[in-house]
């Protein structure tokens, strides 16, 4: 859910190419639920595998862009990020591992509302009629998703749903801070991403480790490593997609394109999972979707 330094590029110099980069970070996404479980198998706590794939990632970007640490020291608005993006990458990560994986896509997709309302409030947008309509389809389709089968309210019942919404608002405030820090050095955004991943699900695994509720990693081994070490570099490769992808397309374009995580996440568990996609799931997702997809093909933000 991070990226690294955006370069340049024509919008329409290798447009298919492009969408099928955008459609490599979305599978890497998609499917991440996977092997973030048969790491959980080994041992090793979703936090604790965040922490260790990102900090790979921080490692690579040091070296690469050695400027990247100073901007950062030297930026503290930046640090909103480091939280922003590590609370993303957390909460989605252990929330996939734990929860029914359709459902906690759907609650991290509910990002459009909370980004009107984080772009009213942060960017002085203005809240329009479209957008308005966006936020109340959006809470219809959750209602619809997290509505139990029998009476009750449609509320979020258990850590994974908490935590799929949790990774969705803060994934909203992410993207809300980087459209207002657009100017800023790209190698010191994407350090922030990247720190934030190795912060939070850090500092999070290691106050659950202390209280007792989650284990410490096992003893070094191939077994666990191996998958380790190929599932961070498959989230740099996604990365790297991610930004060969979004600098030769529209931004409402990869917008469209990325939502195609979730048909990843939908068929994955299907096919790899116990995962049955009921008609009220179908319904609310469609809904959600429908929001989002209003959200991605709308013109540009409106502005007092």
């Amino acid at each position: 859910m991070t990226g690294a330094p955006q370069q340049a590029g024509e919008p329409s110099a290798v447009p298919l190419l492009a969408v099928f980069a955008l459609m490599l970070n979305a599978f890497v996404w998609g499917v991440s639920w996977w092997p973030f479980r048969q790491l959980q198998s080994f041992g090793l706590h979703p936090l604790w595998a965040t922490a260790l794939i990102y900090g790979l990632a921080v490692a690579v970007i040091a070296l690469r862009w050695p400027q990247a640490p100073g901007q950062l020291l030297r930026t503290p608005v930046l640090w909103v990020l480091v939280l922003a993006s590590g609370t993303t990458n957390a909460a989605f990560n252990w929330a996939v591992t734990i929860g029914d994986v359709v459902r906690v896509v759907l609650l991290f997709y509910l990002m459009p509302l909370w980004t009107v309302l984080l772009a009213r409030l942060l960017l002085h947008e203005r809240l329009t009629r479209w957008a308005l309509f966006r936020v109340l389809l959006a809470l219809a389709g959750a209602a619809i998703v997290l509505k139990p089968t029998g009476a009750g309210w449609p509320l979020p019942s258990g850590l994974a749903d908490f935590l799929g919404i949790a990774g969705g608002f803060s994934f909203a405030l992410n993207n809300v801070m980087l459209r207002r820090e657009s100017r800023r050095p790209p190698e010191g955004r994407a350090l922030s991403m990247f720190l934030g991943g190795v912060l939070v699900a850090g500092g999070l695994a290691l106050a659950l480790t202390a209280a007792g509720g989650v284990a410490w990693p096992p003893t070094p081994e191939p077994s666990w490593l191996l998958p380790l070490a190929m599932l961070s570099l498959a989230f740099l490769a996604a990365n790297l997609a991610l930004q060969y992808g979004a600098s030769r397309l529209r931004a409402n374009v990869t917008s469209v394109v990325m939502l195609t995580e979730i048909v990843f996440a939908s068929v994955s568990a299907v096919l790899l999972g116990d995962q049955v996609l009921s008609p009220q799931m179908l319904v609310g997702g469609a809904c959600i979707l429908a929001a989002a997809l209003l959200s991605a093909l709308e013109p540009g933000p409106s502005h007092p």
